[in-house]
Parts: structure tokens; sequence; C-alpha cells
């Protein structure tokens, strides 16, 4: 037998003849598809997909390929935008694989998939009824409750389109628990006449919501009067023939292993009965099958293979799939496909990868791995649970068909199950792919799967993926809220910014800065457990912001332009922004403005708490890995100092990733001024007043810093901030964004130039603002760096947040230190002019009043 997909044969003629079943559409389409019989009180005929990797055993790099084609189509009809709020279920068990495929595609969604395995104490989050199944309710079991809540586009993605009920019944169910504004049908073919294709443009008047579809074919199939009835004789015709040949009777035919009566692996012992081909045949020829055992069953040798799957990964999109999921996924697979290479036997030739009835993503990923490391040639199928009848004819899809018992002790009860075009097809080893679930005594008993494919293929290996089942304990992590955004939190419009923050505002942390500091000394304390009273500035202090917005908004404008431009260019056509918050926030929330400005685009911008000594908010990395593609997250911040968040950044993604095995996101920061020459991609490296940096929370959003404390800020929280809304009267954060928002036009060409010029440049950090602290530190006797405060942005922070010694300012600095020196006049803090220093100017905290004066682990320094 050969079940090659293109062998000059219509796999449905067989079918078609019989029943006078017509199949027209798309050119391509007989391809695609091909026709078998099943015994079904609503529907007789099934399309067989040659693309699915369902029935018909296909290359993996085939079946992966047409679906996360299909993804493709679907992100561009969605945009960038919607594609990255939008979210994907394929359906149970046939589309399992295709919906995944199609969530690759799209790249920035989170995946379900409907089951029929239902998870004790887990409520469903929806379910429907697939009309024309064997098998018709569905469950959707979401281990994150907030999957399905959102109102981003909802993907639906299944092999094919009959009538659509299937699809209607889906939509109705979630629009009333999940109401949206948008969805998308998705499948390999469209088989719907033009009065049920009618039904979804009436159920998206009825639900006043968008239904769009992306098929990768379509086409119709033409049914004559009677043909249910015909077709279900047809079937029984056949059935009674193979009892007829001495086979014991089952539903369609039921033996054992129906084949084409070609012979099983060679060297195999002992006997068994082939299916008859037609009506009456008497099906009596034996062949060999295997060793024998009690009951004359085979009982082959197996050969596990363990893949090390990476802990805590999902087995698939059963209870859902991230982003993040799949970058770990992918990251694993060439160890997992390497392995799974070396096992395989001297000289296989043709390799079969077999999935399991709703396992069909994890085994379709390692199977398109294997592909181009072996010389054999390597398929993909998977079992099922629809009863299909086997006809060896190449004019049918379903060339041969082995039975078995179930083996994942399924809900609805023992019975049988199927795998089709394996017996006959010449494969010398199948790799079984199973769910730890289903590696039960059934799967190995004399009549089980193993032993059937034992009897046909020399070699049988198995793979057992572990079952991911949701933790319902409840000290089960809490899932991750949603941004908080203005105006209930921060004074920024909510599509500005969104914050990976708790909102603290009740809570008091705010002390004088002396006694703040004290504190911090006396109990070794972090920074980050406290606030400093927040600055009030004087109407003078004030005027001198508003004058130096006036004369530096332009420059400003520039520096955002450029190093937008550069992320645009060099680190992602669709960056996800993610500030440092606070004061990286105002830049992220102006570059989010450049890139809509310039090219109508709206980038996603968060922004996460980093903490010296503790780094980065890890809830938040979660959380933007499980939304948004890590290698698409750019970290901005306002400026660089000396480097130590660069490094922190650095030093904290390395920790989480290996912690996480999430990989992707790159820590080099993205900032407008960059003096300290840490980073490679920024606006300017010249050091000079960034206004924003003049204020605190006034300019921010009226947003605090960043705390951490073990009793606020849990190990599943976010790390926590305060809203000052009775700072509202001296919030200037709007007023700022608008002014240096005013003179993007004027500074267009002027970015140009400068990215032209930058993109030629060598930008290789050269950490000359470290040298330069190390050398102040030694030469004014601190000896330690993190006394050391370089550049206007951190001088700044100094007078107004710590217990200041004296100010470094570089001769003929000009009004770029106005503020500054006002600052230090309030204060008592003299300020010495320094011939040649790389920066406009530095803060030095008194390095013998070490309250708040804290080392490279964010706590005090005892000098």
């Amino acid at each position: 037998m050969n079940i090659a997909v293109n062998n000059g044969d219509w796999s449905g003629s067989w079918v078609a003849e019989r029943l006078g079943v017509e199949l027209e559409g798309d050119d391509g389409l007989r391809a695609l598809l091909g026709l078998a019989l099943r015994r079904n009180p609503k529907r007789a005929h099934l399309l067989v997909s040659n693309v699915l990797g369902k029935h018909v055993p296909q290359s993996p790099a085939v079946v992966y390929g047409h679906g996360f084609a299909l993804g493709r189509r679907v992100r561009d009809l969605l945009g960038e935008t919607e594609a990255g709020r939008s979210v994907v279920v394929g359906y149970a068990e046939t589309a399992t694989g295709l919906g995944h495929s199609v969530a690759d595609g799209i790249g920035l969604a989170p995946y379900l998939h409907s089951t029929r395995r239902p998870v004790p104490g887990m409520t469903p989050a929806g379910g429907f009824e697939e009309s024309h199944s064997h098998a018709t309710s569905h469950l959707l079991l979401p281990e994150d409750p907030a999957l399905l809540s959102g109102d981003g586009p909802l993907v639906l993605v299944d092999d094919e389109f009959s009538t659509g009920n299937t699809i209607l019944n889906t939509i109705r169910d979630l629009h009333a628990r999940y109401p949206r504004k948008r969805y998308v049908v998705v499948a390999l073919v469209d088989m719907r006449s033009p009065a049920d294709a009618g039904r979804l443009d009436g159920l998206a008047d009825e639900i006043g919501a968008r239904v769009d579809l992306v098929a990768g074919a379509s086409g119709t199939v033409k049914l004559p009067d009677g043909v249910l009835a015909k077709g279900q004789e047809l079937v029984a015709r056949y059935e009674e023939g193979a009892a007829a040949g001495g086979v014991p009777a089952a539903p369609l035919g039921g033996v054992a292993v129906e084949a084409d009566g070609q012979s099983p692996h060679p060297g195999a012992r002992g006997t068994a009965r082939t299916a008859p081909t037609g009506p009456g045949a008497t099906g009596d020829r034996t062949v060999p099958t295997g060793p024998q055992t009690a009951g004359g069953r085979t009982a082959p040798h197996v050969t596990a293979v363990d893949l090390h799957w990476p802990h805590g990964l999902p087995d698939g999109g059963r209870h859902g799939f991230t982003p993040a999921h799949r970058i770990r996924l992918e990251t694993a697979l060439p160890a997992m496909a390497a392995r799974l290479a070396e096992a395989l036997p001297l000289g296989a030739r043709r390799v079969l990868a077999l999935g399991f009835e709703e396992l069909m993503y994890a085994p379709l990923r390692v199977a398109r791995e294997l592909e181009p490391l072996v010389a054999a040639e390597v398929r993909y199928s998977t079992t099922t649970r629809s009863p299909v009848l086997a006809v060896d004819d190449p004019g049918y899809a379903i060339r041969s068909r082995l039975v078995f018992p179930a083996h994942d002790d399924p809900a609805d009860g023992p019975g049988e199950r199927y795998a089709y075009n394996v017996a006959g097809a010449g494969f010398d080893a199948v790799v079984v792919f199973v769910d730890s679930a289903g590696d039960t005594p059934e799967l190995h008993a004399p009549d089980g799967l193993l032993a059937r494919l034992g009897a046909y293929v020399p070699h049988v290996l198995l793979a057992v993926v572990p079952s991911y089942v949701p933790a319902l304990t409840e000290e089960s992590p809490a899932m991750l809220p949603e941004p908080l955004r203005g105006p209930a939190f921060s004074s920024y419009p909510p599509e500005d910014v969104g914050w990976l923050l708790q909102d603290l505002s009740e809570v008091t942390l705010e002390a004088p800065t002396e006694e703040r500091e004290e504190a911090i000394q006396s109990g070794g304390a972090h920074y980050a457990e406290s606030l400093p009273v927040e600055y009030q500035p004087s109407e003078r202090y004030q005027a001198l912001f508003h004058a130096a917005l006036e004369t530096s908004a332009a420059r400003i404008a520039q520096a955002v332009g450029v190093v937008t431009e550069t992320v645009l260019a060099e680190r992602s056509a669709r960056p996800v922004l993610v500030s440092l918050a606070r004061a990286g926030t105002p830049v992220g929330v102006l570059m989010r403005r450049w890139a809509r400005y310039r090219y109508g685009a709206e980038l996603p911008h968060y922004a996460v708490s980093i903490v010296r000594g503790r780094g980065i908010d890890a809830n938040a990395l979660r959380w933007l890995a499980a939304r948004h593609d890590p290698q698409d997250v750019v970290f901005v911040d306002g400026w660089t100092g000396k480097g130590a968040i660069t490094r922190e950044l650095a030093d904290a993604i390395t920790e989480f990733e290996e912690r996480e095995g999430v990989s992707g996101f790159d820590p080099e920061i993205a900032v407008l001024a960059d003096p300290g020459s840490c980073v490679r991609t920024y606006g300017t490296r010249e050091d000079f007043l960034i206004p924003s940096a003049c204020l605190n929370s006034t300019v921010s959003g009226l947003i605090s810093r960043t705390v951490l404390r073990a009793d606020l800020v849990g190990p599943d929280d976010f790390h926590g901030a305060k809203f000052y809304r009775e700072l509202a009267g001296a919030d200037v954060s709007v007023a700022f964004l608008d002014a240096v928002a005013a003179r993007f036009g004027e500074v267009v060409d002027a970015v140009d130039a400068a990215v032209k010029e930058l993109a030629a440049a060598d930008r290789t950090p050269t950490w000359e603002g470290w040298a330069a602290v190390e050398r102040i530190s030694e030469e004014y006797g601190i000896h330690d760096v993190n006394l050391v405060k370089p550049g206007v942005g951190e001088t700044t922070r100094v007078l107004l947040r710590r217990v200041p010694w004296k100010i470094l300012a570089r001769a003929g600095a000009g009004a770029d230190l106005d503020h500054v020196r006002l600052l230090a006049e309030q204060r008592g803090v003299p300020v010495e002019e320094v011939g040649e220093l790389p920066y406009t100017c530095v803060g030095l905290i008194h390095p013998r009043f070490t309250r708040g004066a804290t080392g490279a682990d964010g706590r005090t320094v005892n000098l």
C-alpha cells in the first residue's frame, strides 16, 4: 500500500463514485482533502485533511507550515496592536495542534484549546457542543481565569467548516460570558454552503460584533438526496463483509487490525487476519504479526526515550499556553530532537511520529525539529477517537486502521481508539508520544496501542511528556492583575502607560530625610522599604523648571526621536516599551508618542520596578513574557550615570531566565541620554538638563518611587508605589509631555540625520563614566562609588532625596545647572567648580553622614 498524498489518484474518488458526492472549490482543494465513510447518524461522509496530521501521515514541516501561515494571515488582518491583544482557541481533538500553530503564527497571542478531559476541582470557563461529532461536549479549562475575559479579539480555530454550527455555538456561549467586539474564525478549509455562510454574518449582527473569516481554501460538498442512508448502508455492507471473512465484527468492521494485506515487518512470528477490501471478501489471508504472549497477542519490544521535557512547561494548550511557554519550548526543542534522533534505529528510512488524541502540538514540534536532523523520511499523525471505515483503495482516504482500547482513563468511559494509515504504510520505526496521563497499563497491554503497532512496525519507541495539571491548592500563586492605568492610578492618560505595580497609596511610607536615613542605617534596612517626603518646589524653583522646559524642549524632542528611531531600526519593528519606573516613564511615553506621530503606530508601553540590590520585578517579567514576545521588549530609562542600573538589569535578567526557563529579554536599556557611555541605544551622550529630572512625582504622573517591603509585597505581587492624588494642583506631567511632543515636527530632519550618523558610528559602551566615578571617589577620599552620583539627573536626585555633601560642577556650565545651584543653596550645600569633568555635574553624598548612604546591595555602608 502507498499512502502518499500526491500519487495521481484523488483520495476521495471512491466515496464520490459510490455516493455521488461532489467536491468543488478552489484549485488545489482535492490535494488538501480526501473523503472517507463513518457511521454517524448525522453525517456519513468524512472530509479527511491531507495537511492536518490527524488521519493521514504527513511531513511535520507541511503540517506546521499550514497552521503557521494561517496565523500570519490573522496577524496581518488584525494589525500588530490588536494581534497582541488577541487570544486563540482551538478545538479538541482534531484542531489542537492546528490552533497552536496559528497562535505561533500570530506570535503574540496566548493559546487555549477545548478539551474532553475534565479536571476535578476546575470550574470550566465555557463549554459548547459540536453537533456533528462523535463526541460532542467541549470544555474550556484555562488555568488563568482572566485568559478569556479581556476585550481583545478572540481567534477560533478548527480544521474545517462544514456547517459552521460549532463556531456559532462557541461564539454564542463565550460572548454571553466574555463579550468583545471582534472575532476571527480560522480553518484549513471552508466548506460551508452559501446559506450556512450567511448564518455567520447574521450572528455578527445579532451580537453586535465583527466576525472575520480566514481559510486556507474554500469549496462546497454537494450531497445528493438520500446520501446519509446510502452511506450508512454502504458502511453496513462492509461491516458484514468483514464478519463474513472470519474477522470478529465490531463497529465499522471493528477488526483488531485492518490493513491492505501487506505483510508486517520481516521476522515477526504468528498470524493475524487482514480486513477485506470489499463486500463479501473473505479476508482470510494470514500474515505474520509478532512475538506471542498469552491469548495470542503481540508483546513488542518498546524503546523508551526521555526527551527531558522542561520542568513545569505545559504539554499543550489544554489549560493555556503563552508566548513565554512557546519560547521555553523552542529553546528546548533542538536538544529533545537530538535525543530522539540518537534513539532511532540505524538505517531507519521511514519514521512516524505518532501523537495522542489532544496531544498534537508537542509531538508535531519535536517531529518538525527531527525532520532535518535525520536521513529518514519523517511523517507525523496522531491517534483519534473518531471511528472511520478503512478501505484499501488508492481513491479512498483511510487505507488502513489499527484499533486499540483507550488508555487514558477517559471521562466518558472505556472505548475504542484508532490509528489510521499506519499499518502497511512502510514505516520501519514509529515514535509514540503520549502524556503521562496516557502512559497506563492499557497502553502496554497485549491488545494495547504499542502491541498493535509492534505487529506492523519493527521498531517502536515511546516518548512520555509530563501531563500538565494546574495546581488547585490555596497555596497556588494568584494570577497577576492587569496593569494599573490613569486616571485611577497616575495622571497620565490610560493609553500612555500601564503600570505593572500595586497601589500602596493608602499606606504611610514617608518620613523626613534624616529620620528615614538614620532608621535605615541603624537597622541595615533597604532603601526601597520606605519613601522620602515628596519635595514641594518653591515658586522660584517651579519657574526654573518651566524656563528649562521652554529652552530644552526641542533638544529633548530630538533625543526622543533619535532613540525611538534607533529602537525601531535595530531592536524591533514592533517594540514593547517597558520603562523603569519612575524616571524612565516620561521617556517611554514620549517614545510611544513619537512612534504614533511619525508612523501612526500604537506601541505597548508599561512601567516596571527595578531596585538596586534586588533586581527587576520578576512578576512583572512573567506578566510581560505571558503576553508579549520577550525579544520585542525594550527597557527604557531616562539617563545613565555610572551605569549601576544597567548592570543591575543585566544581572537580574540573567538570573530570571535561568530560574524561569524564559529567554529572549534584551537587558540593554534604551535611554534619552547616555553621558556615562553605558549603552548602545540612546538619544544623545551629552549630559544636559532633562526637565523631568528636576521634579519627582509631579512630572512622573504623580507616582512615587517604587517600594519593595516584605510585609506589603508578597512573592506573587508586583512591587508597590503610591499615587499622590493630593498633589494634582502642582502636577506638570502631561504639560511636560505636550511641550516636548509639540516640537516633534521641527526636529524630524535633525533626527533622521543623527540616526544615520549613529548607524555608522562605533557606539560600543566605554564605561568612561564608571572610570570617572572611581577616580572622583578616590580623589575626594570617599572610597565608595555608590556615594558618587554623576550627571545632572543623578545630582538632582541627591539634592532632592539624600544628604548631599557637595556638588561638583564643570566650569562654564550654564543654565543646565540653574536648578542645581538653587537646590544646593536651599540645602546649604557647596558647589565646587572643576576644570575637567566628564559630566556637567556630580553629586556627592556625605561620606561621614551615612544615613541613606547605600552600597551596591541597596543597604547602608558604614564608613
